[in-house]
């Protein structure tokens, strides 16, 4: 039998009675709400049985949107049933008040109780797309640099063409100024600019100015928050940064926090406003070893460079002010510094010289992270000299950001398809010598397929096909850190670090 909408709403007011988003009592009120948004005056009279709340309302959810498309309540597409979705879960979204009450209560307890809290409610109120996440392809693989972790990301949907169209004609409204300030929560949305109903954020304070703690939606680690500042200013690594980034790991020590660099090309996706992203999660380049030991200029601060393709000095000391006064010394070296026999110019045209910053606490000490960034151009590489270079464009041309930078690979959708296709060339079910049509998605694999079947043969296992496209796709991003790292893991490469080290006080030290 046909669900209907009144059951479906039932379902929904249930689900939010159980997970603690709604008290019993206020049932009535939240399905009158949930009445409005679907046009109904009344609900149905129909027989119905409560049962247990599935883990999500995605269910819920998309039969509403379903009922809504067919009622020409709103428009059939991929984006208008996700702006109607956050519509519903608004309805039943705790207040930011109240959640913030909620929060500060669990905080006197403890931040991990605080956080975890937070965490799930996200979840609970589908902003946190839980069921999409689920379809993205993740996997480790043992790399000449380490173990990396690869995703393959599906949460994010395609854009369909007629919003497309629709957002070419929308009104352009510059409002919220973009999809990280503080206007967000609350917001209807529109075509082009997701509904923000369900989403809530928190207030904090970092270096005496006012901050906001969220999670992203499209969550890339366990617990992915985004901070992000309430002024909508652009990002800027300085001082400040470190300031900031120690007063949040100070309020939530199981955390850690890093930034995106503050220049193109090497910076994240959104550089016109500043902020962090953290969470509660472990990457690869936190398990890279010593590659050169240092003699710290501050015997209070201990250093080292780290066995990882990206230039990363790693600095350890209980002493937060030292930590923070060493990291902007760094920095601001590192912001002027040229070496030409690394290729590194500090400016021609403009700056070139930046960082990404991470700071975590262990075992009470501050750990911070100072990944030397450059984002010279040339005419051999256009899209940057410590970028990916053309041969990796196939798998990765865009910008490599904090997360990237610290070992966890997002990569397009595209490839899951893309992949599939190329392991039929090992199983021997598409022939090694049948070449792609120009226009096909594989014709930009087809040299690398080559590569791979000239290694492992054609006549693998479908497993056995799998595993080798894995293990060669581990090649690939383990070569695009590589190419990122402005001083390779080379013996020029560790003088040239040395050399700058050298200028900020530290040496090699004698083991």
């Amino acid at each position: 039998m046909k669900t209907t909408a009144t059951e479906y709403l039932y379902r929904l007011v249930d689900f939010a009675v159980e997970k603690g988003l709604i008290e019993p009592v206020d049932r009535p009120y939240t399905l009158n709400r949930l009445l409005e948004i679907m046009q109904m005056d009344a609900p149905e009279a129909i027989e119905y049985a409560p049962c247990k709340a599935p883990e999500t309302a995605t269910k819920y959810l998309e039969g509403l949107c379903e009922i809504a498309c067919a009622e020409g309540i709103i428009s059939d597409s991929g984006e208008r049933r996700d702006l109607f979705s956050a519509k519903l879960m608004g309805a039943l979204t705790p207040s930011p008040a109240e959640i913030r009450a909620r929060f500060q209560r669990l905080y006197a307890q403890s931040p991990v109780a605080a956080t975890s809290d937070f965490y799930q409610l996200c979840r609970d109120v589908d902003y946190i797309r839980v069921d999409r996440i689920a379809k993205n392809a993740r996997f480790f693989e043992d790399t000449l640099c380490g173990r990396l972790e690869i995703t393959i990301n599906l949460s994010k949907p395609e854009k369909d063409p007629k919003d497309i169209a629709a957002q070419r004609n929308a009104k352009q409204t510059g409002y919220p100024k973009c999809m990280l300030c503080v206007e967000n929560p609350g917001y209807a949305g529109r075509v082009g600019f997701p509904a923000r109903q369900n989403h809530r954020v928190l207030p904090l304070k970092l270096d005496n100015s006012d901050w906001y703690l969220q999670y992203s939606p499209y969550l890339y680690y366990n617990e992915h928050c985004i901070v992000f500042n309430a002024q909508h200013v652009p990002m800027k690594i300085s001082r400040n940064t470190f300031v900031r980034l120690c007063d949040f790991v100070d309020q939530f020590p199981h955390y850690m926090l890093g930034s995106n660099a503050d220049l193109p090309i090497v910076g994240g996706s959104i550089l016109s406003h500043d902020h962090f992203q953290g969470g509660n999660y472990r990457f690869p380049m936190d398990d890279a070893g010593v590659r050169i030991p240092l003699t710290s200029p501050d015997e209070a601060v201990s250093a080292y460079v780290a066995d990882w393709p990206m230039t990363c000095i790693v600095l350890r000391s209980a002493d937060r002010e030292k930590i923070i006064e060493l990291s902007d010394r760094i920095l601001n070296a590192w912001r002027g510094y040229s070496d030409p026999s690394c290729d590194v110019y500090a400016e021609t045209d403009a700056p070139h010289n930046t960082v990404t910053p991470i700071l975590r606490k262990e075992d009470g000490a501050y750990k911070m992270e100072l990944v030397l960034r450059n984002n010279r151009t040339s005419e051999e590489h256009p899209l940057g000299i410590f970028h990916p270079h053309a041969d990796l464009h196939h798998i990765k041309k865009e910008n490599i950001g904090l997360i990237e930078v610290m070992g966890l690979f997002i990569l397009p959708g595209r490839l899951l398809s893309e992949l599939a296709a190329l392991e039929k060339y090992l199983t021997g079910e598409t022939p090694i010598d049948q070449r792609p049509a120009e226009d096909s998605p594989l014709a930009k694999h087809y040299s690398w397929i080559v590569d791979i079947a000239g290694e492992v043969g054609t006549a693998l296992s479908a497993e056995a096909a799998n595993a080798a496209i894995r293990k060669a796709l581990g090649v690939k991003c383990a070569r695009v850190l590589a190419d990122a790292g402005v001083y390779k893991q080379t013996p020029e490469g560790d003088a040239g670090v040395l050399r700058f080290l050298d200028s900020v006080g530290f040496s090699k030290k004698s083991l």
